[in-house]
């Protein structure tokens, strides 16, 4: 199906909305740091919970507490990311909300995809995905990029979407 340039969502641009990107790469350094405290915490927890099942298991269970780790990790992405907010709690304190860039609805599995590319190229490098954020007019990192998602500043952005749907609602 070939979409015309009036259907395409229309994707916010840093020199007519300025507001939307205003400090973003500190919003997302903070959210992140924010947001592996959050992650530290689940490890935490459900390595404890493991570490007492293992008592009741006769220690079954803790041959799977080597995935405690990794599942945390999905588990916090795909319910906060995948969530109708499309913000992980770092991202909601920080005021910043994740857009699909591509007119495609974000669902668990794109937010899933977006974390998992995040941590491939923070893991192999972190400074090669931040100087995208320098260059990039919408100041999006590599697995921004490659996923087709935008971040951007919620609260102007919940102006934007009401000016887009008053504009698409007044031409019909």
């Amino acid at each position: 199906m070939n979409q015309t340039q009036l259907d395409r969502p229309r994707l916010p641009d840093p020199e007519s909305s300025p507001e939307l990107f205003d400090s973003l790469l500190t919003r997302r350094s903070i959210a992140f740091v924010i947001d592996l405290v959050v992650i530290g915490a689940l490890i935490l927890g459900f390595s404890i919970l493991g570490a007492i099942a293992g008592f009741f298991t006769l220690g079954l269970a803790w041959l799977g507490l080597f995935i405690v780790v990794p599942a945390s990790v999905v588990f916090y992405y795909c319910v906060t990311l995948g969530s109708a907010a499309r913000a992980t709690l770092g991202m909601r304190m920080m005021d910043i909300v994740l857009t699909p860039a591509r007119g495609q609805p974000l669902d668990g599995w794109m937010a899933l995809i977006h974390a998992g590319l995040f941590w491939v190229t923070a893991w192999i490098s972190l400074p090669l995905s931040l100087l995208f954020v320098l260059f990039t007019p919408r100041r999006q990192m590599l697995h921004d990029l490659v996923t087709g998602t935008l971040m951007v500043r919620r609260s102007p952005m919940v102006r934007h979407w009401r000016a887009q749907n008053l504009r698409t609602r007044g031409a019909f």
